[in-house]
């Protein structure tokens, strides 16, 4: 992937040098989640989205923002590679989300990104690096532990740049969502479904995320024609691996598809290829409701 040389985003924080602490001031408190689970949590997220707190922030969109303490947050140094990597990433889902927002008549609002270590206080909550990267929607902020990303490589089997690139795409694909409105019928579905249903209501959610990753993916590639062959492949192999069925046959358990949170193998990398095939966010549809961008100018 040939990303050097393009716009970065100013919306990146850098609090990797902040300690961690507990959630204060509301929020959603977390367990901890000691370092012999890492890989098992990681390996029961879709492509390396281990997010209660999306889950959660999902039902609590409309809430004001939990208060959190006061940070030192700052700019990455101009010398750290992959915090360079990942400012690039984010400039460019937000300038293809700005201009499909604009193709819809709608202002698309850019999130912020935030690099931490460990563990970190945010809108929804204590966030750790054992649960993967994650997007809070009461603050609208992406946290990512770059440490993740060695994870990603050494222990998940999944090295090169867009794979690195999909996980940003992903959770950025949850900031489209907060800003839709999304929110409001995913809580109104879940308070009225039994566990099996819910978890379908969470599976639609991250199979909406990887579309609009998609899309990026797409519009991003057409503007800057920026991926090298195997790029895409590499992506999707990666998510065949990871789907809940996949994992549940590697953990020797059965497939029990009303368990599934995330999405089978199949449907996640079909989810993404539907977004790339055309880049149309009306293409990603997964609740079979009306256009969630319908204002088309």
């Amino acid at each position: 992937m040939r990303w050097q040389g393009n716009r970065e985003s100013d919306n990146v924080e850098d609090r990797r040098d902040e300690g961690g602490g507990d959630a204060s001031g509301g929020g959603i408190g977390l367990p901890h989640i000691g370092v012999g689970g890492l890989v098992l949590v990681l390996l029961g997220s879709w492509f390396f989205h281990v997010n209660p707190l999306t889950v959660l922030g999902l039902l609590g969109q409309g809430a004001a923002p939990a208060a959190v303490a006061p940070s030192s947050a700052h700019a990455p140094p101009a010398d750290d590679v992959t915090a360079n990597f990942v400012r690039t990433i984010l400039a460019s889902t937000e300038d293809v989300w700005a201009e499909v927002f604009r193709e819809h008549g709608r202002t698309y609002v850019d999130p912020k990104l935030v690099l931490y270590r460990g563990e970190i206080r945010t809108g929804c909550g204590l966030g750790q690096a054992a649960q993967g990267p994650f997007y809070c929607p009461a603050d609208r902020k992406v946290y990512i532990d770059l440490g993740f990303y060695d994870v990603l490589r050494n222990q998940l089997g999944s090295p090169g740049d867009f794979a690195e690139a999909y996980v940003i795409a992903h959770e950025v694909g949850h900031h489209v969502q907060n800003l839709l409105g999304l929110s409001t019928k995913v809580e109104a579905l879940r308070a009225r479904e039994d566990e099996a249903q819910a978890n379908a209501t969470s599976v639609r959610v991250e199979l909406q995320a990887d579309c609009y990753a998609g899309v990026w993916a797409k519009r991003a590639d057409a503007e800057r024609h920026w991926l090298d062959q195997g790029d895409i492949a590499s992506a999707l192999n990666a998510a065949s691996h990871i789907g809940d069925d996949a994992l549940q046959r590697a953990a020797g358990r059965r497939v029990v598809p009303e368990t599934f949170t995330h999405g089978s193998s199949a449907e996640r990398v079909g989810w993404f290829e539907r977004g790339l095939a055309r880049g149309r966010p009306e293409d990603c549809n997964t609740f079979r409701d009306p256009d969630p961008l319908p204002r088309e100018g």
